[in-house]
């Protein structure tokens, strides 16, 4: 069973709807200080940061990268019933969750209750990551993916929204599975845009300033929309952020809102944003 799409207005707004302050820029300075990876918790401006991924100069040199390969990610997002119960909201989200478990072909899975209030009203989001396109195509067709639509998700919302990307991360066993402590907890933050033929600038200056906090950011990947249903959406771009706090600093920071405002408002037709904190594996969803 699939849900029909509602038709999405167009917003022009910028992605964070924080308020800059001294202080953030400060705490955002100070994570472009190189760090090590030998498992000590490390002090980043005001917030506790758990081991990195890898260490980094005060300017990454995107060439000396590790090996990419290319993943395939898919975002949900849902608009819960009014009045929706927590023992409903679990019940949605746990069998969710189980799709990873009982299907083949999904890499990776996070979801949650989105945090921020959004003119689309929407309410969670899902995040899966699979290794190919074919993995992806299969999924949606998949009878138990139908069945936990059908009898866990749909009697609880009145609407749902898909995009898919490809996408590039370290050809590692971690980053590609997102496991490890790093992958523990975190807040994700998504952006749907619709970008005009001089997206590419705008995206590859987003994309290097994520690179260089790798004390706030655990990973990073953007790319296009190939989804029908929200053609609307040109490209989809997904962060996992350390903290709640490492998340604010960078939301609030002089160097992301210039970028938005002057790489992304030119060209921009529409977005939406969203985040949502994900817990530890192994404990309740919610």
């Amino acid at each position: 069973m699939k849900l029909n799409k509602m038709n999405i207005q167009a917003h022009s707004f910028s992605p964070c709807t924080y308020l800059l302050n001294n202080s953030s820029s400060r705490a955002l300075a100070s994570s472009r200080k190189p760090f090590n990876v030998f498992g000590r918790n490390l002090l980043c401006g005001k917030i506790k940061i758990r081991t990195s991924v890898f260490s980094a100069p005060e300017r990454i040199n995107l060439s000396t990268q590790k090996p990419k390969r290319k993943v395939v990610e898919h975002i949900t997002l849902v608009k819960a019933n009014e009045g929706l119960s927590d023992e409903e909201e679990k019940d949605m989200l746990d069998y969710l969750y189980t799709c990873q478990y009982q299907m083949g072909g999904i890499v990776s899975i996070s979801l949650g209750r989105i945090s921020n209030k959004n003119p689309d009203k929407y309410t969670h989001a899902i995040f899966m990551r699979f290794q190919r396109k074919e993995d992806l195509a299969k999924f949606y067709d998949n009878p138990f993916y139908l069945g936990v639509i059908k009898e866990h998700v749909s009697p609880y919302c009145h609407d749902m929204l898909h995009a898919d990307f490809e996408s590039e991360v370290e050809d590692d066993i971690l980053p590609i599975f997102r496991k490890g402590e790093e992958f523990n907890y975190g807040v994700e933050f998504v952006i749907l845009v619709a970008l005009d033929g001089s997206a590419e600038d705008a995206l590859a200056s987003l994309s290097e300033l994520m690179m260089e906090f790798p004390s706030l950011i655990v990973q990073y990947t953007q790319g296009l929309n190939y989804n029908v249903g929200s053609k609307e959406f040109t490209h989809v771009v997904f962060v996992r952020f350390r903290s709640s706090e490492a998340f604010k600093i960078f939301s609030e920071s002089s160097e992301y809102r210039d970028i938005w405002r002057s790489k992304f408002q030119p060209v921009i037709h529409k977005v939406i944003s969203v985040n949502y904190s994900v817990d530890p594996v192994g404990t309740e969803v919610m």
